[in-house]
């Protein structure tokens, strides 16, 4: 009797010992967390015990049921992923489709808020859908969003939220705070998003990252600088493309763009804003508040009104030092005070190429229909409309009356690109950019012997 019972107690002195350890920890609703079986999270209580177990924050997840966190609030959810090494989340999780209601954080004085806190590495967060969010961290508070608060060197795919809003003073954003390195691509937010300063609508601040194919539509407001639509504040070899903003964008002193507000040595290429733009002091765009140094914008648009101070156009503020602006146009309507300009405010030693501007334009000083004033920059092959701008001046680019930017002959004289770039409803539109290239039969981004057959087959079936 008396090994039976020491038995019993190794027995038991094992099996707390297993528990205290953490091998059993997190098993959620099944699953070992390895690639091909992942641990399945079906609860609001297997989605917030994630938090509670860094052993598992390398692991893979995946969700097969929606989940309602209604229950957690204020700072009751544990934030998953914290900045300290070995505390990151490092791991993948799979919504798997599925949607996520009803997240809220509330707080006051706060670093890294949003349902993941930091991701790092290779991590992956995928076909997530959040409904309804409500992130309110006011104050003092730095990097702040609804699904990534700080994402480094991982992927965001195919993830979106839709509703609610996200507050917070520096480095918000709707779907993530700060982004380094990493690629967030077929994502959007719906929302509302305000902050003081480096705030957009999908990143608060995009530092050497890729984001593609995303969008945003709802409300951002900034109360200091760097406030954009899509992305505040996008630095050093990012890039933006496929992207576009549709919702109504004010900031506070600088930098306020309909899609971004400051782009610093990097490419935006192939986007849009439409929404309204009320910037602060200086540098308004209703696509970039600020372009700068080497960044490049290629084949994108604005048509939002813009209204602002100094430095303001219908698609860039300024254009500044060695930046490129190539096959663009503005159609919105702008006003300022100074260096104020239906497509740029001011292009301060950069070039402009094939773009036009068709809005009213109105300004105290320096005021033109394409630029209000540039210094030793070039505009080549430009145009603005001298009847819908009321302007019959600009710093660089060609006045033409409304029947002249309706006709094709007017930029192909000028060596557009109307097979591959641009297109016109002839004395009906003004020109337009191509969604796909005119070869491009099946709209695959690529003119091959596909698209010949396609051809083939139309014109056999015609005969």
């Amino acid at each position: 009797m008396a090994r039976e019972k020491s038995n019993l107690v190794l027995a038991a002195l094992f099996l707390i010992t297993i528990f205290s350890s953490g091998v059993f920890a997190g098993t959620y609703s099944g699953g070992s967390g390895e690639p091909n079986d992942p641990y399945l999270i079906a609860t609001a209580e297997d989605l917030n015990d994630i938090g509670n177990h860094v052993e598992d924050f390398n692991k893979c997840f995946l969700m097969v049921a929606d989940i309602n966190l209604a229950d957690y609030t204020g700072t009751q959810f544990n934030i998953i992923g914290e900045m300290y090494p070995g505390r990151e989340f490092t791991g993948v999780f799979d919504g798997n489709g599925h949607t996520i209601f009803n997240f809220t954080y509330a707080t006051t004085d706060a670093y890294l808020i949003g349902l993941f806190g930091y991701v790092n590495q290779n991590a992956e967060i995928k076909n997530l859908t959040l409904i309804n969010p409500n992130i309110n961290a006011a104050a003092l508070s730095e990097s702040i969003s609804c699904l990534v608060s700080y994402l480094e060197n991982g992927t965001i795919s195919g993830c979106g939220v839709e509703g609610g809003s996200v507050s917070g003073n520096s480095l918000v954003g709707g779907l993530v705070g700060y982004n380094d390195s990493g690629t967030i691509i077929n994502c959007y937010f719906t929302g509302s998003v305000s902050g003081n300063s480096l705030v957009g609508g999908l990143v608060g601040y995009n530092d050497s990252g890729t984001i593609i194919n995303c969008y945003f539509t709802g409300s951002v407001s900034g109360g200091n600088c760097h406030t954009g639509g899509l992305v505040g504040y996008n630095d050093y070899y990012s890039t933006i493309s496929n992207c576009y903003a549709m919702g109504s964008v004010s900031g506070g002193n600088c930098h306020t763009g309909g899609l971004v507000g400051y782009n610093g040595e990097s490419t935006i290429l192939n986007c849009y804003a439409t929404g309204t733009v009320t910037g602060g002091n200086c540098y308004t765009g209703g696509l970039v508040g600020y372009n700068d140094y080497y960044s490049k914008i290629s084949n994108c648009y604005a048509t939002g009104s813009v209204s602002g101070d100094g430095y303001t156009g219908g698609l860039v503020g300024i254009n500044y030092y060695q930046c490129t602006i190539s096959d663009c146009y503005a159609t919105g309507s702008v006003s300022g005070s100074s260096d104020v300009g239906g497509l740029m405010g001011d292009n301060y030693r950069s070039q402009i190429s094939n773009c036009y501007a068709t809005g009213n334009v109105s300004g105290v000083e320096d005021a033109g229909g394409l630029v209000g004033d540039h210094y030793m920059g070039t505009v080549l092959a430009s145009f603005w409309d001298i009847e819908t701008s009321g302007q019959t001046t600009s710093d660089g680019g060609e006045g033409k009356t409304t029947a002249e930017m309706k006709t094709e002959s007017t930029f192909t004289d000028a060596n557009w690109d109307f097979i591959e770039i641009w297109d016109i409803g002839e004395n009906q539109t003004y020109p337009f950019l191509r969604v796909y290239p005119a070869g491009d039969i099946n709209h695959d981004d690529i003119v091959n012997f596909h698209d010949l057959a396609i051809l083939a087959d139309h014109w056999l079936q015609k005969k």
